[in-house]
């Protein structure tokens, strides 16, 4: 990833969704050539010379304070994953690629085990699925029957024809699972899997590039999602999604239903029909 014109291109498209009047800029009469606000409006509003943004937008202001960094995330209205994002991209050096291996620890998978009622399952890095019990696997797909380098949300919901048909408002989804690559990508720009991922998901799936070029960032910590099971029919859950401490690259997200709802009923029936939580990841 070229860290550079990353930042460029993510500070253009938050700049390009600020009108002036939010800001309370005077008009100053001059056409306007781009959206948003101009480079010396930015500037003007975090307290920082035109040149100086100019070479910050271009990746050759080496790293800012802190200071102005936060007058930058004020002034284009970042929310806390762009935030988090902006920081990363101006982070020198770039960070190293992850090399050790990915593995949940045995307490992790205890929890899966006993998660027996609704799906969960723990996403690492590139949302690698690490590990999903038994309903997970039932209500998305059988990751455990995947070659490891398959096991990943994004291919899941990006490239299984199966998931488009099954996850109701899938657009939706699968555009908040695209910002949560980015947001990876800006993490680990030299990590070569999650290059090579971001290319087959740009050669295979339609919709992609605009979602990745719209440069959307999101770290989701809880939602709903509806799913249309073959087997028992509507699934309508809300998710919760939790960091194990410790284990800063892993998410834990459980999937939970109303009780005495039909969701819950129809859960109970995947449950009979399944076999235990054995994962093999």
């Amino acid at each position: 990833m070229d860290r550079s014109r990353e930042l460029a291109d993510f500070l253009r498209s938050r700049r390009a969704r600020i009108t002036p009047d939010r800001t309370g800029l005077p008009a100053d009469g001059r056409a306007r050539r781009v959206p948003g606000l101009r480079r010396d409006e930015v500037a003007r509003l975090a307290g920082v010379s035109t040149e100086y943004y100019t070479r910050l937008e271009q990746g050759r202001a080496g790293n800012p304070s802190p200071e102005v960094v936060e007058a930058l995330a004020r002034v284009l209205e970042l929310d806390l994953a762009e935030r988090e994002h902006l920081s990363d991209l101006l982070t020198r050096p770039a960070r190293r690629a992850p090399v050790s291996p990915q593995r949940v620890r045995p307490g992790l998978h205890l929890m899966l085990r006993t998660l027996d009622h609704v799906p969960a399952f723990i996403v690492g890095r590139r949302t690698d699925i690490l590990a999903a019990n038994r309903l997970a696997r039932t209500v998305l797909t059988d990751f455990d029957a995947l070659p490891v380098p398959q096991r990943n949300l994004a291919r899941y919901y990006l490239l299984d024809p199966a998931a488009r048909e099954r996850t109701g408002d899938w657009e939706r989804i699968a555009a908040e699972t695209v910002a949560m690559l980015r947001l990876e990508a800006g993490r680990y720009p030299g990590d070569r899997r999650l290059a090579d991922l971001v290319g087959e998901l740009t050669l295979r799936c339609p919709e992609f590039s605009a979602w990745w070029n719209d440069h959307r960032v999101l770290r989701r910590t809880h939602g709903s999602k509806h799913y249309h099971h073959p087997l028992v029919g509507e699934l309508h859950f809300s998710y919760e999604s939790l960091q194990p401490p410790g284990d800063p690259d892993q998410t834990l997200c459980v999937y939970n239903v109303e009780p005495g709802s039909s969701t819950e009923q129809a859960l109970r029936l995947l449950a009979d029909w399944t076999t235990p939580y054995e994962s093999t990841m």
